[in-house]
């Protein structure tokens, strides 16, 4: 029976990793040698798409799963009301008309992104350092919950906001959002992501579901592919 779970886990990792290659590569190809305007609105429904991938191939849907998911979404769309209403959290900035429906100028995909964007790195850092945690605290086992919680959370949050770096210049070259002044991009919004990574992580660690997803470590790396050539590109 064991055994039969893990053919199926695997199945389904390997049926939603495709379907991410293969849209990611058909956006990449659209926005740069088709018709850029089309691809880049349909950017909601591909994180829409890669969100219902999540849940998919998410071992153990259960109630920690899902607060985490809705406190993920609820605090995504509320700091950036507040960073785009008030430019106290995260700079000057404001987003375009591409992502879809709004709510206070922030588009409902943005929460769904935050989710996205904390779930794969929390999962990400989670596979990455599990035995290199384990190694490292194998003679002082007392202090093991702690270095791992310091993996998850301060690594975790490390690599969301190199993400939001690889992504941001592509962001805006894209209409996605937009910042004041001279349009540069602060170094206040890489300090504000990293706390509020801080935070989320914290929260992902404490909550009880299953982290060993790795269809999250592979969409993590298609994202990484498809920003990376694009910024080299566009």
């Amino acid at each position: 029976m064991k055994n039969n779970q893990i053919q199926l886990n695997y199945s389904r990792v390997q049926i939603a990793t495709t379907i991410a290659i293969l849209f990611h590569a058909i956006g990449l190809m659209g926005i740069l040698f088709f018709d850029k305007s089309l691809f880049i609105h349909t950017t909601a429904i591909n994180l829409l798409l890669m969100f219902f991938l999540i849940l998919y191939t998410q071992n153990g849907l259960n109630k920690s799963f899902f607060l985490f998911l809705s406190l993920t979404f609820i605090f995504g769309i509320v700091i950036e009301i507040i960073g785009t209403s008030t430019g106290y959290l995260f700079g000057n900035y404001s987003y375009g008309s591409v992502l879809g429906p709004s709510i206070k100028n922030v588009p409902l995909i943005i929460g769904i992104n935050w989710f996205i964007v904390i779930y794969c790195c929390g999962i990400s850092i989670n596979l990455l350092l599990n035995k290199m945690v384990d190694q490292l605290t194998e003679i002082t086992e007392n202090k093991r919950p702690l270095v791992k919680l310091l993996s998850i959370v301060v690594d975790g949050a490390t690599l969301a906001v190199l993400f939001d770096w690889l992504m941001e210049p592509v962001a805006i070259k894209l209409g996605f959002w937009s910042w004041g002044g001279d349009g540069s991009i602060p170094y206040f919004n890489y300090a504000c992501w990293f706390i509020a990574s801080l935070l989320l992580l914290y929260i992902f660690h404490q909550l009880n579901f299953e982290k060993r997803n790795k269809f999250a470590l592979h969409l993590l790396m298609i994202q990484v592919m498809f920003f990376l050539i694009l910024r080299t590109l566009l």
